[in-house]
């Protein structure tokens, strides 16, 4: 299994390096000169965001809870569903960030704060790619997790650095694919060992294929909610839009990427829920490599590569991604905003790649201060979701939404999400946090940061006409 993964992520690099010769500008590297199709779109959007938190979380989820761990997927359906009536809006828009978008409407304070938030949230979610990493690498070759991490990060890291968005937009249409099959065919062989559909689901405990079953309402709300704050306010997502070739592309994307979402993160977490049974017994973190598990102890061995393979697809496809675009947001938001606003295509491609090592050095180093990859989830979820989302749509959709709101918005979410964590962690025990009233960071969290952009906004005077319009753009279809 080992050398078919160094095999498939040979060819990655070569092919990542043969496409990287064809980006000669600043926008080819950023937003692969504004000319992505839907068919590429399509798969660049499923590959970005199924990563290790389904892959390791939401199946690990799967296999304590069952089947409603299937509502923490839930809330990316119900935004991406959302996200089809703004995709259009966004690539007229032709921006390159979302801090682009914040500044537009709310000033320079918002577009510092989103950079700020984005980095420390997709740092943590690259962090828990290169955790998922070494977690296949220690499963499939013995070595050490931590090494297996700082292996995968370095691998990211080379990968993400040569090839900008013009070639991870194209790779990951394989990636995609093939963490599709890797899955489907796992279900579909741990399906038929257990007798058929019927029989599978019988084997089950009746909490396992309930609504809620032992998460409860509460906990089953806490992964939705930031779950679909995020995916609504997602950067790559609108980094990847501003890639479009066109508005109709973008839409059209959309409405492939919403099936592709429901189908592939079904499947992972039932791969979760199936091998409960076959593999009882198992302790949190250890749930958390139930898919690598299933390959290497239940598939037979062509099987079990092919999702091996389709595990570290997941892995590298989402981590380049959350590397790029907080080092998007650095060059393009901060230094090039205000230090040197004259700097070259050539230069950013460099200072890009420079930065994303740096990031992802920060991220292998963050990683190791969270027990589980699922708490690393859902911190930099509701990080990302609280902090920017609600300033994001504002800015987008309610014309009444001031500067003053949008900032004050942010920083509401930023504090409150930093500051719930901290409090839960110091009070918890063994790593598990008690959180003050019982309430899970989201909850606090996105209820200020929303509260507080509308109360601030209607406090504040309206703005003007010209800095509604501003986020209108010129229509291109």
């Amino acid at each position: 299994m080992l050398t078919a993964v160094l095999l498939y992520l040979s060819v990655l690099v070569l092919v990542g390096a043969y496409r990287s010769r064809r980006v000669q500008t600043g926008d080819d590297f950023l937003v692969a000169g504004r000319a992505l199709p839907a068919r590429v779109l399509v798969f660049t959007l499923l590959a970005t965001w199924i990563g290790s938190g389904s892959l390791f979380a939401g199946a690990g989820l799967g296999y304590r809870a069952g089947f409603p761990a299937l509502w923490q997927s839930a809330g990316a359906w119900v935004g991406i569903a959302l996200v089809y009536f703004i995709a259009p809006r966004v690539r007229r828009i032709a921006m390159y960030t979302v801090p682009d978008i914040l500044e537009l409407r709310y000033g320079p304070a918002a577009r510092v704060l989103g950079t700020v938030t984005t980095v420390l949230a997709y740092s943590t979610i690259a962090a828990y790619q290169f955790r998922g990493g070494g977690r296949l690498l220690a499963a499939i070759s013995g070595v050490d997790p931590d090494t297996g991490a700082l292996i995968t990060m370095a691998f990211c890291v080379l990968f993400t650095a040569l090839a900008g968005m013009l070639s991870i937009a194209y790779l990951d249409v394989g990636n995609g694919l093939l963490m599709t099959v890797g899955v489907m065919l796992a279900v579909v062989f741990m399906v038929g060992g257990a007798g058929g559909p019927g029989a599978a689901l019988a084997a089950l405990r009746p909490d396992q294929v309930s609504l809620f079953g032992t998460l409860g309402p509460q906990a089953a709300l806490a992964l939705f909610l930031p779950t679909m704050f995020l995916l609504l306010g997602e950067a790559n997502m609108y980094q990847k839009f501003f890639s479009a070739r066109d508005e109709r592309a973008a839409r059209l994307a959309v409405g492939g990427w919403i099936v592709g979402t429901i189908v592939v993160e079904t499947l992972i977490d039932s791969t979760g829920v199936l091998a409960s049974t076959v593999l009882p017994g198992l302790t949190e973190p250890q749930s958390e490599e139930i898919v690598i598990r299933v390959a290497t102890g239940v598939l037979p061995a062509f099987l079990g590569v092919v999702l091996v393979c389709g595990a570290a697809a997941i892995i590298v496809s989402t981590a380049n991604s959350f590397l790029l675009t907080p080092a998007t947001n650095l060059i393009r938001d901060v230094y090039q905003r205000f230090v040197n606003p004259s700097v070259t295509g050539a230069q950013v491609i460099v200072y890009t790649r420079i930065i994303v090592v740096v990031l992802g050095v920060f991220g292998y180093v963050a990683g190791k201060f969270f027990p589980t990859i699922l708490a690393m989830a859902l911190w930099a979820y509701t990080m990302y979701g609280a902090g920017i989302t609600p300033a994001l749509l504002g800015a987008l959709l309610w014309r009444r939404a001031t500067p003053a709101g949008g900032v004050a918005s942010i920083l509401a979410g930023m504090i409150t999400t930093l500051g719930w964590e901290i409090v839960g962690l110091a009070r918890g025990v063994d790593g598990a946090p008690a959180y003050l009233l019982g309430l899970e960071t989201a909850y606090p969290a996105l209820a200020l940061s929303i509260g507080t952009l509308i109360v601030v906004s209607l406090a504040t005077p309206a703005p003007s006409a010209a800095q509604t319009a501003a986020l209108d753009g010129p229509r291109t279809l």
